[in-house]
């Protein structure tokens, strides 16, 4: 009896054992991270810096998500709202540049030139920066600490997450390698392993009627004759001859009608790369007609630029920013621009292979739009001569041809936890009593689709509204439902609202919540409770302690 039950245990641990790639166990530790975005490596360092054994895996193969992506114009809203971690970053990056040999600070005429809220030579952070720069520090802050990270491995989004109870046990990469741990952190910006874990979430934008909100929905901006509200004027045809509506519509319209204002619906604000350039003729490579290249995509562009013949400065079509070294950050501007408006709604819920193609058609649209600007003659001559002195950088994203490899996800799952911060929120009528940190942002949101209105092309679903002052985000809306996971933390694709969000979704605030998750997933492996049962009072004091900004 002895024999026959020692061989039945033996062969449970082989099978146990063998279902891990190689017959190899997984690997424990204290916190797992999934998503090297900025969030992601905020967390890492604030859970190495608390005694933690981190890991940090990396979807793809560079780190920052779009911190080193190609947003070096820092989106802030109030600095002083930023703390932590995430100041030390941009601390790190005043740093860098002040020991960068080819940065002259005391000459910052071209690098200041149209800038709004930069760095001053008096302050401790500097907020501007190449992609490489940042790129460079955080890859030495990681080093400083005790973390391993891994890169390449993608989640098994169909079956790598088991769960016992509310708590996950372990998760699987698409390799097959797996890799246990006691609290689980989802930085990514899509939420994938929130939702691969079973974690409620909502994709879109919900009504006005829902939270009792007003900019929320269905929201149609009126064009102004400036280039800042993102719409086309009146008179533009959305016709591929003009005023012949069987004629179709031009690319990127769609036949979707108008719904009443505060309507929800599913779809996602648009996406965009932030491009760096260069005009450093030593530096650049030059922008050629990319495979594919399709002028028509661009026939709205030029309809509007005819529309337009006031306005004939390129940060009139783009917010071009200025970058240290001769380089950009490029983002969208006006009624069409690098935004490709509503060509992203599958991007959150779609498989690995749907999103490399989404990302495959952003990168032509984009690189198709530089070559339409700096050739076409239907763009105003000074327009093309600027764009033609400007290149992709020899010295960015070597691995990827010169171009950035991270798309602006700029929302994607949104988690509905145990609280949902709603505009509320943003404009001081509801004030959450469970601060970990501040949001400070205009209540944003971009176009969400090109339509028809009355016979003309109309853009929808841009929201620019300020918030009166920085204004807490609670902690309950990093953590799940407890009855739905017990050990899983949501510093990115946190519980709010769409038009919350718009405010809430800056890279130095992901930085900030994601030390304040770290910090919240050491406590809670400290006192053996689940994150919902996190004493806040101790939580508050240790993120207070470690300079964390909360009121």
């Amino acid at each position: 009896m002895i024999k026959k039950a020692s061989y039945f245990l033996a062969l449970a641990v082989f099978l146990s054992v063998s279902a891990f790639k190689g017959g190899e166990k997984p690997a424990g530790y204290d916190i797992v991270i999934y998503g090297a975005t900025s969030g992601g490596i905020a967390a890492a360092i604030q859970g190495s810096r608390m005694g933690k054994r981190i890991l940090l895996i990396a979807p793809s193969q560079r780190i920052g998500g779009l911190t080193t992506g190609g947003l070096g114009a820092t989106d802030i809203g109030n600095k002083v709202a930023i703390g932590g971690i995430s100041r030390e970053f941009y601390q790190h990056i005043k740093k860098y540049y002040e020991n960068d040999s080819r940065w002259k600070w005391q000459d910052r005429a071209e690098y200041m030139e149209g800038k709004q809220e930069r760095t001053g030579e008096g302050e401790d952070a500097m907020w501007t920066f190449e992609p490489s720069a940042a790129l460079q520090v955080f890859k030495d802050m990681i080093a400083e600490e005790n973390i391993e990270l891994v890169s390449g491995e993608r989640l098994n989004r169909e079956s790598g997450v088991k769960k016992k109870g509310t708590k996950i046990t372990r998760i699987t990469m698409e390799s097959g390698k797996s890799y246990q741990g006691k609290v689980f952190i989802d930085a990514t910006y899509e939420g994938d392993l929130m939702a691969a874990a079973g974690v409620s979430y909502t994709v879109g934008r919900e009504s006005n009627e829902m939270y009792g909100e007003t900019l929320n929905g269905i929201y149609m901006a009126e064009y102004r004759q400036r280039s800042g509200y993102h719409q086309f004027p009146d008179g533009v045809s959305p016709y591929k001859i003009p005023g012949k509506p069987e004629s179709g519509l031009l690319w990127g319209i769609s036949p979707d009608s108008l719904e009443a204002k505060g309507t929800g619906d599913k779809k996602v604000q648009a996406y965009n790369f932030r491009i760096c350039l260069t005009d450093n003729p030593g530096n650049r490579l030059p922008i050629t007609r990319p495979e594919g290249y399709d002028p028509q995509k661009y026939e709205l562009l030029a309809r509007l630029l005819a529309a337009q013949p006031s306005l004939r400065k390129i940060n009139d079509y783009f917010i071009w920013t200025h970058m240290p070294n001769g380089k950009t950050d490029i983002n969208n501007r006006g009624g069409f621009s690098t935004d490709m408006i509503g060509m992203n709604y599958l991007w959150p819920e779609a498989s690995y292979e749907e999103r490399e193609q989404i990302f495959r058609e952003h990168m032509s649209y984009t690189k198709g739009l530089l070559y339409f600007m700096k050739t076409d003659p239907r763009v105003p001559a000074n327009l093309r001569e600027f764009i033609s002195s400007w290149g992709y950088p020899k010295d960015e994203y070597i691995r990827t041809d010169h171009f950035t490899p991270q798309l602006y996800v700029r929302e994607g799952r949104r988690m509905i936890g145990e609280y949902v911060m709603t505009e509320h929120n943003c404009r001081g009528k509801e004030v959450v009593e469970d601060p970990v940190g501040l949001g400070a942002y205009n209540m944003d949101s971009h176009n969400c689709q090109r339509i028809v209105v009355n016979g003309m092309v109309k853009n929808e679903g841009n929201v620019e509204v300020g918030v009166p002052g920085p204004y807490p985000v609670s902690y309950r809306s990093i953590t799940p439902k407890r009855s739905e996971c017990s050990n899983l933390l949501v510093p990115v694709c946190l519980s709010s609202s769409h038009i919350a969000y718009g405010s809430i979704r800056m890279e130095p605030v992901f930085m900030v919540l994601g030390q304040s998750a770290a910090t919240a997933a050491s406590l809670a492996i400290d006192g053996r409770s689940s994150v919902q049962e996190v004493d806040y009072e101790k939580l508050r004091t240790t993120l207070l302690e470690d300079k964390q900004r909360l009121k």
